[in-house]
């Protein structure tokens, strides 16, 4: 059972597609940066941002998994991509990609554009902390 809460100001309105705030008690998951490329190879499979974004996000459930933990349990996500442009294009495809992943879970998340992630190919690089409830 997930026990953790939205922490919602009095007076803001819900933002969409994330949370402002969640709280919980449990043990922490912590995924480490997961970049859009298949896991056995280190290769991207496609130079497209929400393809890329759909990997990464398979690649944090996969962690969470071995850490016993699942998408319900994420308090907290941070995306860093390259290309503002692309990602606001990709939008629809990449919220399709989280809904069908991740579900109707939406924790506390956010987005920073970088100049470059580490590896070169890379678009997107999504983090993630869990807390699996007691």
């Amino acid at each position: 059972m997930n026990r953790h809460r939205v922490v919602q100001p009095e007076g803001w309105p819900r933002p969409s597609g994330y949370s402002n705030g969640m709280s919980g008690r449990g043990r922490v998951v912590s995924v480490a940066g997961q970049v859009g490329w298949n896991p056995r190879t280190c290769r991207f499979e496609s130079d497209e941002v929400a393809t890329q974004a759909r990997q990464a996000l398979e690649n944090v459930v996969a962690v969470l998994r071995a850490g016993g933990a699942s998408p319900v349990h994420v308090v907290r996500m941070t995306w860093f991509v390259v290309d503002r442009r692309a990602y606001v294009d990709a939008r629809a495809a990449i919220g399709k990609a989280y809904r069908e992943i991740m579900g109707e879970h939406y924790p506390a998340m956010s987005l920073v554009v970088v100049a470059g992630l580490l590896e070169e190919k890379a678009l997107v690089e999504i983090e993630a902390t869990a807390m699996v409830p007691e």
